[in-house]
């Protein structure tokens, strides 16, 4: 993982006859990346374009047979359609019956579908009749009924017709749309009509088929235009209506040939469901396969029209990248697919020198379940160019060393870390729950970086010597009370009493790991901590940015760019270390020769660094060693110098060296590639024949820009490392707030009572501290630990320009429903 494989440009030269099943070979075996050798050529004007439009309208025609299948099996479809199936890529005449096959299920389900729902409707329409007239059999004795001699009907008045003969309209209405049809009707009507409602069981709706309630009705009226207003009113309601005989024995004769229909239809009914349960069972045993091989078929032709014709249009050719350790996977590929078509010449491949390649080559990196999170970690940034120096390496220390700064406990860091321990144990026993849960996925495949996280968190927690917030006394205390000798009257007295570390006896020693534990009672436990940990965080964030700036030697070696090591690395190290290194090196000389006894004596850094930045010399400010003056100015001196080399030294050598090519080559024909800096130097140091134009303007430019960056960053990446401190701090006393403000309360508690509430706090607290401490905390820690890295950690040494070798293979062709 220090650099990515050994990739190689490829030349690949495929028989007509044989390059779709060589092709296919590669696919399986998923080795190579295919380049366009006809960028220029629109996609629709390709040789292959018609097979590409084949597969399409097949994977359409899928389309249906899967939404067919998802009416009838709506549960299980999920699982059969979206199991990996093994089969190899069609030859033409397979894809010829694949077509055939699919076209006849389709059309047969088509028209069984078809044929199905109308007899389902038919069905439903008719229990529905046969419904109405067995409940409006009791209502149709109270409306069939002369009218009333109190209400004469001047017909003549209201512009209706004479006819007195008694009509009946039967039908059933939606519940919820009863109140404004009979209100409806009342008005369109003005009364001259009775109707009757009457509440019917559950039953499927014809357009939906989902089961409703309906409400049968029973409309009595007397003229031919009340009936015209009454019909159109029902429909406007979208009740379904029914033709409803006026005497009892056509009504009987009428259910008699509803029952039979009702059988009838029944029978068909079941016969046409019982062949389309066939049909669907065939569905489903070829669909999952035919996906597959028309996937293939497909990502085949699309890779066959990346290839530019031969000359002689007897053979393909075809460019790709390939690591360099599979070169002879690649030829017994080529022979195997040779040997499956039955071609008598082989296919080939030649290897090109990378210099003929317009771009360079992709990267790929070799990880594991342990690293491939690491790996993500440094892609989300960018990912390396071909053989630049990998982050991920030293990531998989420096995160979940940088988050357990921030997060250090050791209660928390032993949860975070068993709940990786069983996500690392279960495996592959929840393979269906990974799958199905993107959120799952994602936790579970950065286990073992969460798994470090809690272990780097239990060492920081326990050199905090916190654990859930309380100090723990595994080692005796360095400090003795006893040597104080205080009365018993000054501990009454005094509420807040000093240990003065220059008495006999009160400080024995530095404690054997971490935080002495009676800083845990000290009532200036905050400043000490706020002191130990910003320092902390100063020296760590140094360490790591000048560790990327040495990371940065490897890239040059390698480019063989020694004109950078000497003009851009060795200034950059100067400023770094001359600034911030000699600050760290005061913050050590501080701790080791500023013991207790002389902790009243020690002056502060934060001056000393001023005044060696501003080249004054306090008098009140005690010097910490002898000699400090001179030696802070020495580097001030060599700081200051470091600047301008950083800013001239490359443009100035990229143009000295220009000129002198250009006068070596003035009798000579040439083309001279120099457009950018790297490209310049690999050509100078690395013997490249390619020469672009030199911009010397732009090289300044660039230069420039770097050289403000890089200095100002230095500044704001140094304090950008306090986050350590901040976070640390925050994590720490939310800890500490929740144990006072939750379990402190219920340890209180005694008796019975004591113990239920104690029970029942606890889970509050675990709650909280799993919600909040762990995963609220956690993330955020995580985020500041991410841009630590990209930002302070990578830009010193990482470019992150380059893309990913992404190999031409059928993995990716699953079964999508």
């Amino acid at each position: 993982m220090f650099r990515s494989e050994d990739i190689c440009l490829v030349q690949i030269f495929l028989q007509s006859g044989s390059a779709y099943n060589c092709i296919s070979e590669l696919g399986e075996l998923g080795l190579v990346e295919f380049r366009d050798l006809n960028p220029d050529v629109n996609l629709f004007q390709r040789k292959f374009v018609n097979e590409i439009r084949r597969c399409e309208e097949l994977e359409k025609r899928f389309v249906f047979l899967e939404h067919q299948l998802s009416i009838a099996v709506p549960m299980s479809l999920d699982e059969i359609l979206k199991t990996p199936c093994s089969a190899p890529a069609p030859q033409p005449r397979d894809l010829l019956h694949i077509e055939e096959q699919s076209e006849r299920l389709a059309i047969q389900l088509s028209e069984v579908s078809t044929n199905r729902e109308s007899l389902r409707r038919q069905l439903i329409h008719l229990k529905q009749y046969r419904s109405v007239l067995l409940q409006t059999h009791s209502l149709i004795q109270t409306q069939a009924l002369p009218p009333p001699a109190h209400a004469p009907l001047d017909f003549s008045t209201l512009d209706y017709d004479c006819d007195n003969h008694l009509s009946f309209v039967a039908g059933v209405v939606h519940p919820w749309k009863v109140a404004a049809f009979e209100r409806l009707l009342w008005r369109a009507c003005r009364g001259y009509f009775i109707i009757d409602f009457q509440e019917m069981h559950k039953m499927e709706a014809p357009q939906t088929g989902e089961m409703a309630q309906w409400t049968v009705f029973l409309i009595s009226f007397w003229g031919k235009t009340i009936g015209c207003k009454v019909k159109k009113i029902c429909d406007c309601f979208h009740a379904n209506t029914f033709l409803y005989p006026e005497n009892a024995e056509d009504r009987e004769e009428l259910l008699e040939g509803l029952q039979n229909r009702i059988e009838d239809i029944s029978k068909v009914l079941s016969q046409t469901e019982s062949y389309l349960q066939q049909l669907l069972s065939q569905c489903v045993s070829v669909l999952p396969m035919w996906k597959v091989k028309v996937g293939k078929c497909k990502a085949v032709h699309s890779i066959l029209n990346l290839c530019s014709p031969s000359v002689t249009e007897k053979c393909l050719i075809a460019e790709a990248w390939c690591p360099t350790k599979k070169l002879l996977l690649l030829q017994s590929a080529l022979i195997e697919g040779t040997r499956r078509s039955g071609s008598v010449v082989d296919s080939f491949y030649n290897r090109l020198p990378l210099s003929s390649s317009s771009s360079p080559p992709p990267t790929l990196f070799i990880t594991n379940s342990f690293t491939a999170a690491f790996q993500s970690i440094v892609d989300a940034y960018g990912v390396a160019q071909y053989k630049e120096i990998n982050p991920a390496v030293y990531t998989i220390i420096t995160f979940p060393f940088l988050f357990a700064v921030m997060f250090g406990d050791v209660g928390h860091g032993m949860l975070m870390a068993a709940a990786a321990l069983w996500m690392i144990m279960i495996k592959e026993e929840n393979k269906s729950t990974q799958n199905k849960n993107e959120l799952w996925r994602l936790v579970y495949i950065g286990r073992y970086l969460i798994l470090l996280m809690g272990l780097f968190s239990i060492y920081t927690g326990a050199i905090y010597n916190d654990c859930f917030s309380r100090g723990a006394t595994v080692f005796p205390s360095g400090w003795h009370l006893q040597a104080m000798n205080w009365s018993a009257e000054t501990l009454k007295t005094n509420q807040i009493l000093s240990l003065d570390p220059n008495t006999t006896g009160v400080f024995l020693g530095p404690y054997p790991l971490g935080i002495d534990p009676i800083w845990h009672l000290a009532n200036n436990r905050l400043s000490f901590l706020n002191s130990y940990k910003m320092k902390l965080s100063v020296i760590i964030g140094v360490l790591h940015m000048t560790f990327g700036i040495c990371l940065s030697y490897f890239n040059y070696s390698y480019r063989r760019q020694w004109s950078d090591m000497l003009l851009v690395l060795l200034p950059e190290l100067v400023f770094m270390l001359g600034l911030f290194g000699y600050l760290v090196f005061l913050i050590f000389y501080k701790w080791v020769f500023f013991g207790p006894h002389q902790s009243d004596q020690a002056p502060s850094l934060l001056l000393h660094f001023i005044n060696m930045v501003l080249f004054t010399k306090n008098k009140e400010t005690q010097p910490l060693y002898h000699g400090q003056w001179c030696v802070q100015l020495v580097l001030m001196v060599t700081v200051l110098t470091s600047v301008p080399v950083l800013l001239l030294g490359k443009p100035l050598y990229l143009l000295y060296y220009h000129r002198k090519h250009q006068q070596s080559m003035s009798g000579s024909e040439a083309v001279t590639d120099t457009s950018s800096i790297n490209a310049l130097l690999g050509d100078v140091e690395g013997g490249n024949s390619e020469q672009k134009e030199f911009d010397a303007v732009e090289v300044f430019m660039h230069q420039t820009l770097h050289t403000l960056e890089y200095c100002l960053g230095c500044v704001s990446n140094s304090a950008s490392y306090l986050r350590l401190w901040a976070l640390s701090l925050a994590h720490a006393q939310l800890s500490d707030v929740l144990w006072m403000m939750v379990m402190r309360i219920s340890l209180s508690s005694r008796g019975m009572l004591g113990s239920v509430v104690l029970a029942v706090v606890f889970s509050f607290f675990a709650l909280l501290t799993v919600s909040i401490l762990l995963v609220m905390e956690g993330l955020s820690a995580f985020l500041h630990a991410l841009r630590l890295h990209w930002v302070e950690f990578q830009s010193k040494f990482y470019s992150g320009t380059g893309y990913k070798f992404n190999p031409f293979s059928f993995s990716h062709i699953t079964i999508q429903s």
